[in-house]
């Protein structure tokens, strides 16, 4: 969220930067900074007829203690009309907050100034490519075919049981599911992240404090009798521990690792082009989150994503990593990096990647601050990443690494699988 005096002595930026993001509703920051004004108007009323008030209570103290009890109750009875209207002047106020709270809420995070404009995915900008395409075999099958031939994922099962969108892992495609989980939490833990077991379930405030609520609420899966969301993301979750927290300047940064199932009612997106495992309602998705110091947010962001490269180069997949225009980004962040694979058979890129800084969106809305032993509190920066979600790099390694005999599991996954091959 957005703070009323950033935006009050940037206005001119703030307007610039909110066009980058193709925000239209920019008459917003006008009601904004005019609620503002109202509520210190309102808050000075309060203050000078609290004085009043205060100097009334002090003249009737001297006058009863002088023996002038009928002044006393003159004056006495004046106070009571002034305390009304302090109490209607304070309704008026909380009124203003909340409308002003409720406007505040709907405006995006400011991209960074190297974010560039566009609107569409085809817009983003390429930043780096590594490794080349694999040569497949002239009948080489896409994902889903393999997942059938192999018997490794039923989307029928699925369907039968849930719906579309939630498949069941079979044999070796379960343990090859299971073998990237450990393999990703494993070099998290190596790189310095704590890993922790998270709560599918979150409540409404945590759901705020990320920026979800209510940006993205008809995206999360509600369960309605205990008022709770099913995560979209272990951001969520793990971001929302600090909540409410003053964080000591020593214990910056602060690293955290989660796996978990992920939600998504991913409303109105499916076609032909997301066969398979290439958009699911849940899939399973290992997440890092870093709490950091201002001045430290973007040189982090970019470990985070040598990180998840890091994790693309050991699986041995073709990759690309993209900076997103404005009008692809997410709504809390201020800049983002998306990886994605290239899967050889569908002859098209997968995203398998975002990693975003969100500088003081997140933390504003959680009150997640630091505090050193001589400064006052400032807000931190908060930081996350997908080091990996699941369903494309399983996609994009049965498809790059098919053979006549089988799929070749790659190299790094063998201590966590047991085999070398699919067949």
């Amino acid at each position: 969220m957005l703070q009323v005096n950033y935006i009050k002595e940037n206005k001119s930026l703030v307007l610039e930067r909110l066009s980058v993001k193709n925000f239209n509703d920019l008459q917003l920051i006008d009601e904004i900074l005019g609620l503002d004004d109202a509520r210190k108007t309102l808050q000075l009323e309060v203050e000078t007829l609290q004085a009043d008030a205060n100097t009334a209570a002090k003249q009737v103290g001297e006058l009863m203690k002088a023996g002038k009890r009928d002044e006393a109750e003159i004056i006495k009875s004046t106070t009571v009309a002034v305390k009304e209207n302090i109490k209607n002047l304070l309704a008026q106020i909380s009124f203003t907050e909340q409308d002003l709270q409720q406007k505040l809420v709907l405006l995006p995070n400011l991209p960074h100034t190297s974010v560039p404009k566009g609107k569409t995915p085809e817009e983003n900008e390429v930043v780096l490519s590594f490794g080349d395409a694999p040569n497949l075999p002239e009948n080489a099958l896409p994902h889903w075919e393999l997942a059938a031939k192999y018997n490794l994922i039923d989307f029928e099962l699925g369907v039968k049981i849930t719906g579309a969108g939630f498949p069941v892992y079979k044999g070796k495609g379960a343990k090859l599911q299971r073998a990237l989980i450990n393999f990703f939490l494993a070099e998290a833990e190596k790189s310095g992240y704590d890993e922790l077991m998270l709560p599918l379930l979150v409540n409404e405030a945590s759901g705020f404090g990320t920026g979800q609520l209510p940006d993205k609420e008809g995206q999360m899966y509600f369960c309605g009798v205990d008022n709770l969301y099913l995560i979209p993301t272990a951001e969520v979750p793990i971001t929302n521990l600090y909540r409410d927290v003053i964080v000591k300047e020593e214990d910056l940064p602060i690293k955290n690792c989660g796996y978990t199932p992920c939600f998504r009612r991913e409303a109105g997106s499916y076609g032909a082009h997301v066969r398979g495992l290439n958009r699911l309602h849940q899939f399973d998705k290992v997440e890092i989150v870093q709490v950091v110091k201002p001045e430290k947010s973007y040189e982090i962001l970019e470990e985070m994503s040598i990180h998840v490269q890091n994790l693309l180069q050991k699986l041995d997949l073709q990759y690309r990593v993209l900076r997103l225009c404005g009008g692809d980004m997410s709504f809390a962040s201020a800049l983002t990096y998306d990886m994605e694979v290239w899967s050889a058979a569908q002859k098209r890129w997968l995203e398998v990647s975002s990693v975003s800084n969100f500088e003081t969106f997140q933390s504003n809305r959680l009150k997640l601050r630091y505090k050193g032993n001589e400064t006052k509190t400032q807000l931190a920066h908060t930081l996350n990443g997908s080091a990996l979600a699941l369903p494309r790099i399983v996609a994009a390694i049965l498809e790059n690494f098919q053979t006549e005999n089988g799929i070749i599991v790659p190299e790094c996954l063998v201590p966590y699988t047991g085999f070398r091959l699919i067949d």
